[in-house]
């Protein structure tokens, strides 16, 4: 792993490093990235690339401060002998399946936009 700095200048003031909504969205795509992989395999489909990015949304709370409010999921799977809609609904599985989001899931919405390319 490699070391990255994360400040408050890093979250709120655009300096480079990573911060901590930066990690969980790594985090939250590779997860998701694995289990779609997974699911696609168990169901006969060998997957050439699965490329996903996840974006955290913050917004403010009440009181001050501020909370992640949404994480959407952008995937895009290269994947022959499959159908759009048979991908669509695979990547949906994986989005209830998968850990990271299962911790997500009852304090944060989570979009899902997956394409086949």
């Amino acid at each position: 792993m490699q070391d990255a700095t994360y400040t408050f200048a890093t979250r709120f003031e655009q300096q480079p490093g990573t911060n901590p909504e930066e990690l969980l969205a790594a985090a939250h795509a590779a997860c998701f990235s694995m289990q779609l992989a997974g699911l696609l395999g168990r169901a006969g489909y060998q997957p050439q690339s699965i490329e996903t990015q996840a974006i955290c949304s913050m917004s403010p709370k009440d009181g001050g401060g501020f909370r992640i409010s949404k994480m959407r999921l952008e995937t895009r799977g290269k994947v022959e002998g499959i159908d759009p809609q048979k991908f669509q609904e695979i990547a949906e599985q994986a989005k209830e399946v998968c850990p990271v989001s299962g911790v997500f899931r009852n304090n944060i919405e989570i979009e899902l936009d997956a394409v086949l390319v």
